[in-house]
Formats: structure tokens, C-alpha cells, sequence
């Protein structure tokens, strides 16, 4: 499934920690790792020494490029190793795209550490630009379980959704792990009146006819999912994390943004918001950008 692997590291500790899952995946499925290392010509790292002049992050790139190298062939992992200089996010997206890579796996936050966590950093920016499916591990997390056991998809029925779904579903026909739908029926905007005890009705209908047919989707795929459930709350991505704590999910596939529209693609979006908080990896899945 994947035979390409874009790992994009800065050395932090939240990159090591990714790259133990990446590390895991490779191994499975025979892939070719590809280990990127930005260097930021934004910053100022041209130091002088000895009358020449020594670019000190590309040096520290090499180096940290070298090391996961290392750990990638005492497992026996093909790897391609490179350092380039550049704006971190569009090199990761160009080499991403000039590669062929299947799958991008990068931690939700680096060297900006905690307090810049994702919203505007380099991983969002990769999220928003690359049209590869990308992985993204919080730093914090404390076991990973891999192959995956329970997978699941959350969808609202959009295109997007849709496209999460088909990838949803191969990742569960190859790691042999069952497939979960759920959508989730949002509380917030309802009262006590009447109207809109008939318009809960209307969306719980509409997400019931949303999981017949993902559900429909899986099967003709091979895939019967393990459990299609409608969640009702005041915040998706909230209850979407319950969902992930109460049935034991090992990963979250979503596309990178829904029926919100491609005008606020995934800033401030239910994806954008599950990708900095949830407790497993998320697999965001682009779609295609038409018209909405």
C-alpha cells in the first residue's frame, strides 16, 4: 500500500518519536523511506569560519539525516537521504510531489515545541498543500499499536469524506483491522424549541442515510464495517475523541476538510482541530478541490 515514505525530520524529540512508527509501517509493507531534512533559509545560519563560509543548519541537517539513517538500516529498511535548503513546508510539498511518495508522516509539532503546537506551523502548511495522504502523530503520545487493530472514519457525507473512506477501507483490508463509521450530529446551535427538535430529527436522519451508504461503499470493497454509530455533541472533534477512547481506535483516516466548504479548507475546521488533539494518529486524506 505504501511504497514511498516521505519522513520529514528536524531532529526534535517528537520526530523520533514519529519516526518509530514510520519505521513500523516501512518494515510492513517493504517500503522505501525517504529522509528530508529542511533547511530553513529563512533563518540566519551562514557563519564564517577559516575564510570559508559554513552553512552550520545544513551541517546539522547531514547530521540529523545520518542518524535516523542508521536506525532505518539496523531494520533492514531501504531509505533515500537528503537535506535541502529552503522554506521547510513547500520543499516537503515539492519533493512530496516530484517523488511519487505515497504517504507523508510527520509529527504535530517539532522544534517550535508545545506552545506553537500546530496552528500555522510547518505540519499545518504541509496539511493544507500536499495532495499526499499525510500522517500525523502527536509527540505526546505514549504507545502507538501497529498493524492497526480498529480504524476509523468519521464522515459528513462530502467528497472529501468520501475519499478518507476509500483509503479508510484499504488500509483495513491490508492490516486486517476492523472498520469503523461514525457520524456525528452536532447539538451546538439547538434549543429547547420545537423547530428544532424537528430539525435533530432532519440531521439524524440525513447522517443515517450518510452511514448507509459508507457503509454500502465498504462492503462493496470487501470491508464490513464493525460499527456504524451516530454521536450526538456539542463539539465534532470532541466527541469524535470520545468515540476514539470508548472502542480502543488505533487511527483516525479524515479528509482535510468537509462540508464547511473549500473556503475554510481546514483552518479552524473539525480536521485542523482533531489533528491537534487527538490521542491517536490521524490520517488526513486530500480531496479533490472542485467547486462547492
Amino acid at each position: 500500500m505504501y511504497t514511498q515514505i516521505l519522513f520529514p525530520t528536524d531532529g526534535s524529540e517528537g520526530s523520533a518519536a514519529a519516526f518509530d512508527h514510520v519505521l513500523e509501517i516501512a518494515d510492513s509493507h517493504d517500503s522505501t523511506v525517504h529522509i528530508l531534512n529542511v533547511a530553513d533559509t529563512t533563518q540566519d545560519s551562514v557563519l564564517r569560519r577559516q575564510g570559508e563560509v559554513v552553512d552550520t543548519l545544513v551541517q546539522e541537517g547531514e547530521t540529523i539525516v545520518d542518524d535516523a539513517d542508521d536506525r532505518a538500516q539496523q531494520r533492514g529498511i531501504e531509505t533515500v537521504t537528503e537535506v535541502r535548503k529552503g522554506v521547510p513546508y513547500s520543499t516537503i510539498v515539492d519533493y512530496a510531489a516530484s517523488h511519487d511518495v505515497d504517504l507523508v508522516v510527520m509529527p504535530t509539532h517539532g522544534r517550535q515545541g508545545l506552545r506553537r503546537f500546530l496552528l500555522g506551523s510547518t505540519t499545518e502548511r504541509v496539511i493544507r498543500q500536499a495532495e499526499t495522504p499525510m500522517l500525523t502523530i502527536r509527540p505526546d503520545t505514549d504507545t502507538i499499536d501497529y498493524p492497526y487493530r480498529n480504524v476509523l472514519v468519521p464522515t459528513d457525507g462530502s467528497e472529501s469524506a468520501q475519499d478518507a473512506l476509500a483509503i479508510g477501507t484499504d488500509i483495513a483490508t491490508t492490516e486486517g483491522a476492523a472498520l469503523h463509521l461514525l457520524s456525528v450530529v452536532t447539538t451546538a446551535t439547538l434549543g429547547v424549541d420545537v423547530r428544532n427538535e424537528i430539525q435533530l430529527s432532519m440531521l439524524e436522519e440525513s447522517a443515517t442515510k450518510i452511514l448507509d451508504d459508507a457503509s454500502a461503499f465498504a462492503t462493496e470493497t470487501g470491508v464490513e464495517p464493525a460499527a456504524e454509530t451516530i454521536e450526538f455533541g456539542s463539539s465534532i472533534p470532541q466527541t469524535i475523541r470520545t468515540y476514539v477512547d470508548e472502542h480502543d481506535i488505533d487511527l483516525v483516516v479524515v479528509g482535510t476538510h468537509g462540508r464547511t466548504g473549500f473556503d475554510r479548507y481546514l483552518l479552524g475546521s473539525v480536521t485542523e482541530q482533531l489533528v491537534r488533539t487527538s490521542p491517536v494518529p490521524v490520517l488526513t486524506v486530500w480531496g479533490e478541490r472542485g467547486d462547492t
